[in-house]
């Protein structure tokens, strides 16, 4: 993994909000499809759904074109079978694939339309835009009573990366309902700052607002409720940079509230590092909690200042006053006692993270991925690390690896590296109040894979997991790995 330092060029740091054609009212009651219950269920049946991206694949005889598959959630979970694949080649989704686009780098899902069906919103930060470079896109693909179809691009705000190229935006993406008015926020991360969309959204593609938040760079993003008010916070976490290898984490000010539209500068939060992150209640009090990753340590970085050796986590614990300027994250690593593993350089053990409830015990546990983990002699093999939540907060206590090496984990450990834990996600496919365990292995065989294992009372089954790979689940490879399973709509650093 090699460090991008962000773009040079400073955003103003005080911009004024763009109102867009108005949204049309929602044509049925508002469902709830932005709540626990239901997130990421695109079709309406009751299920999560998983998303999974596969930024490599090919598109007929266009390199790393890229691609998204979205695998219905079910009383069984999820299987290659029952699926939905989306490309730039797809019917009704704008653009078209060309060579290593990278669609599918990011993914996320909410009811941007509150219609009351999910919606995917696809981030693809290699596309060019006219004569930029990498400028990026981002596209929602609308869900409905028979799963995904249809689509539109989310334009930047107005003045966004001021002529700059490689911006990448869409490097990542998140959604969460910032003013409890039952329609969710949009906040899409690129090298050349962050961008903030008001909700509701119209299928036109337009949101109520946008604004660009008013810093140089937003890299990172991510929302949640940490106050328990139940309005999201947003956090944007900026990525190394010269000046801060660990990567500055802000909380969003947001638009003016007297209408004016105007920016203020966010509030830095000083103790905090992270180059990614999810928001969820660790500790069980209805306070939401900020897990940040950062996976590039000093042997990685070629330079001091960066992370633990092997990579760490940290968590920042809400409450009533939500995340504040003085507190202190707790930090994680595998020199952490009762973390498994040994911390080495380069595992980068942060790379990907996920929030969600294993056991149904009412506290959120946190997996880690560290796909640069050797296993034995074999380099990059990878392990995943399951830490659980408890009432004192997250704990070391009945800590997991997975590796695999792992009896009961498919697939065998191979001498080129498969990358496991390169992205990971915890979220209940099958309505049984337990998440299941998702880890990527985005560069087993020529496709990629992700390994699924069913939630339980006592935490992940693994005698009954099970794989899917990317061919099976329809996409293509031509020259080089499709990489199916590098994201899904948890956190994952991307560099």
């Amino acid at each position: 993994m090699r460090r991008v330092l962000t773009a040079s060029a400073v955003l103003a740091a005080v911009i004024t909000a763009v109102p867009l054609c108005p949204a049309a009212s929602a044509a049925a009651p508002y469902k709830g499809a932005n709540t626990a219950a239901v997130q990421d269920d695109f079709n309406g049946d009751g299920y999560r759904d998983l998303v999974v991206g596969a930024p490599y694949a090919a598109n007929g005889s266009v390199e790393a074109a890229g691609a998204v598959v979205v695998l219905y959630g079910s009383s069984t979970a999820v299987s290659a079978t029952h699926r939905t694949v989306i490309t730039q080649a797809t019917a009704g989704i704008p653009g078209d694939p060309e060579e290593y686009d990278r669609f599918g780098t990011s993914v996320a899902s909410a009811d941007l339309d509150r219609d009351g069906y999910a919606d995917l919103i696809v981030g693809t930060p290699d596309e060019g835009v006219g004569s930029k470079v990498s400028r990026g896109s981002v596209t929602v693909v609308w869900g409905g009573p028979h799963g995904l179809a249809g689509g539109m691009n989310i334009a930047p705000p107005p003045g966004f990366a001021g002529g700059l190229t490689y911006c990448s935006f869409g490097m990542s993406v998140a959604v969460g309902d910032m003013n409890g008015d039952g329609a969710p926020e949009l906040g899409v991360g690129s090298r050349c700052g962050g961008s903030a969309y008001i909700g509701p959204f119209a299928r036109t593609g337009w949101s109520a607002s946008r604004y660009l938040e008013g810093r140089a760079s937003g890299r990172g993003v991510v929302m949640g409720d940490v106050n328990g008010d139940g309005r999201a916070e947003r956090f944007w976490l900026s990525g190394p940079a010269d000046d801060d290898l660990r990567g500055t984490v802000y909380l969003e000010n947001g638009a003016a509230a007297d209408g004016t539209g105007t920016v203020g500068g966010p509030t830095e939060l000083p103790y905090a590092d992270g180059h990614a992150g999810q928001i969820g209640d660790v500790n069980g009090d209805g306070y939401g909690d900020l897990v940040t990753g950062i996976a590039e340590d000093d042997y990685l970085a070629n330079e001091t200042g960066a992370a633990h050796r092997g990579g760490e986590i940290q968590v920042l614990y809400g409450g009533p006053h939500g995340i504040t300027t003085d507190q202190h994250p707790t930090v994680f690593h595998q020199d952490t006692a009762g973390v498994p593993g040994v911390a080495e350089n380069g595992d980068e053990f942060g790379q990907s993270l996920s929030v969600g409830d294993v056991n149904g015990d009412g506290y959120a546990d946190v997996l880690v991925g560290s796909p640069g983990e050797a296993v034995g002699s074999n380099p990059m093999a990878g392990t995943a690390v399951l830490l659980r939540g408890s009432a004192s907060g997250l704990t070391t206590a009945k800590a997991a690896g997975y590796t695999q090496d792992t009896a009961g984990v498919p697939g065998a450990v191979a001498s080129g590296g498969n990358q496991f834990g390169a992205t990971v996600h915890l979220a209940d496919l099958n309505r049984d109040g337990r998440a299941e365990m998702v880890v990527g292995v985005p560069t087993e065989n020529s496709d990629g894979c992700v390994w699924v294992a069913r939630g339980s009372i006592v935490g992940p089954v693994l005698s009954s997991s099970f794989d899917v790979c990317g061919k099976s689940a329809g996409i293509s490879v031509r020259n080089m790995k499709g990489y199916f399973g590098a994201a899904m709509t948890s956190a994952h650093v991307q560099m």
